[in-house]
């Protein structure tokens, strides 16, 4: 059966347009709260203008890491990757560590000297690396993405978007490896002991990830997760001096204001067509896929068929017959395809007698 919740990164970038909602102020300089499976964003300020991202560039070095590397391997630490500048998890040169040990001191010790040894046993250099992580933005459909290196530190060319971080973690949670590196708080990597920065994991219900980061020039910026009954919902906060606070209040808001929905179920009787030339004057149409929405109190979705209102005889049962939209007000929220019910045939022919044509008859 397929489903209609939205799972790709290309179709949260056609969702997050749709229905953001007020909340408190925040003390975020850009923000947002979005849906994870339908890209439903809750809350927004300003998230599409460009920042620095410090940190939470990780997201994406650990994603791309992921993708592409065993996280079993052994790893030589080159001394490329040794004295970084920034937080570190302090290697050392010619130390053997493994992938999965480097995506801790990664992404919970934020080490820049694993961002470097990751990218060069990944992608060959560092710059080999980040062309990697870019070719993994352009697929996303991050727009307003670009990287120049795999740790963060400032660099003019090096940035993102509120908007694009939280499509960003919310598909990097779908890998396993990605999100139990995120949500694990303590963890022994080899000699190192490491504790998450992420100070959510421990004091919101549902926590799960993702990243903290901060320079001076891009000041404090939090990309958040949590998880509640199966549903899953980002934040991002960019320059915010009380982000910890932000990101519970709106996350809390996004859980306790809506609920996940199923408003359409594969099946569902949709409306009717004319049928021009049928055996039958009109043929039903049912919905063919499920899907589902987080709606507030009082919102009520309303399906909307597009096409010409009729199909020309044959139709066959369970053949697409078009789509249909889902609405709130003037906002679509989503589309499924719709199946004609039942199969009509043509009108069969009325044959005329041979001999009302020969004396020129009718019908």
């Amino acid at each position: 059966m397929k489903k209609m919740i939205l799972r790709t990164a290309a179709a949260l970038l056609v969702a997050v347009l749709f229905l953001p909602c007020r909340v408190h102020a925040v003390s975020a300089q850009k923000a947002i709260v979005m849906d994870a499976q339908t890209g439903r964003v809750y809350f927004e300020k300003d998230p599409d203008s460009r920042s620095l991202i410090a940190s939470t560039t990780k997201i994406m070095t650990a994603l791309v890491v992921c993708r592409q590397c065993n996280v079993l391997d052994r790893v030589q630490i080159p001394k490329e990757a040794v004295g970084i500048e920034g937080s570190s998890m302090y290697l050392r040169e010619g130390e053997v560590v493994t992938v999965q040990e480097l995506l801790y001191g990664l992404m919970l010790h934020s080490g820049n000297d694993a961002a470097v040894a990751l990218a060069i046993y990944c992608g060959g250099t560092v710059e080999g690396f980040v062309g990697l992580m870019n070719d993994q933005a352009q697929r996303l459909g991050l727009k307003n993405t670009h990287f120049e290196n795999p740790h963060g530190l400032d660099s003019p060319e090096h940035y993102s978007t509120a908007r694009d971080l939280a499509i960003l973690a919310a598909y990097a949670m779908e890998d396993p490896i990605f999100a139990k590196t995120v949500s694990t708080k303590t963890v022994r990597a080899g000699q190192r002991s490491l504790q998450n920065h992420n100070k959510l994991l421990w004091r919101l219900e549902g926590a799960d990830g993702v990243k903290t980061g901060f320079t001076k020039a891009a000041g404090r910026i939090l990309v958040s997760s949590a998880v509640r009954n199966g549903r899953r919902v980002v934040c991002v906060t960019i320059n915010d001096g009380n982000d910890w606070v932000d990101h519970a209040t709106l996350l809390e808001n996004a859980f306790s204001r809506y609920t996940l929905r199923q408003i359409i179920s594969e099946g569902d009787f949709i409306g009717t067509v004319e049928v021009a030339g049928g055996q039958a004057q009109r043929v039903q149409l049912l919905a063919d896929a499920d899907f589902s929405y987080p709606l507030a109190e009082g919102e009520v979705p309303e399906v909307v068929l597009s096409g010409p209102g009729f199909a020309y005889a044959p139709v066959v049962q369970g053949k697409r017959a078009g789509t249909a939209y889902i609405c709130i007000g003037d906002s679509c929220i989503g589309k499924i395809d719709v199946v004609y019910g039942q199969t009509v045939e043509q009108e069969e022919e009325k044959k005329i007698p041979f001999w009302k044509r020969l004396l020129g008859g009718g019908l």
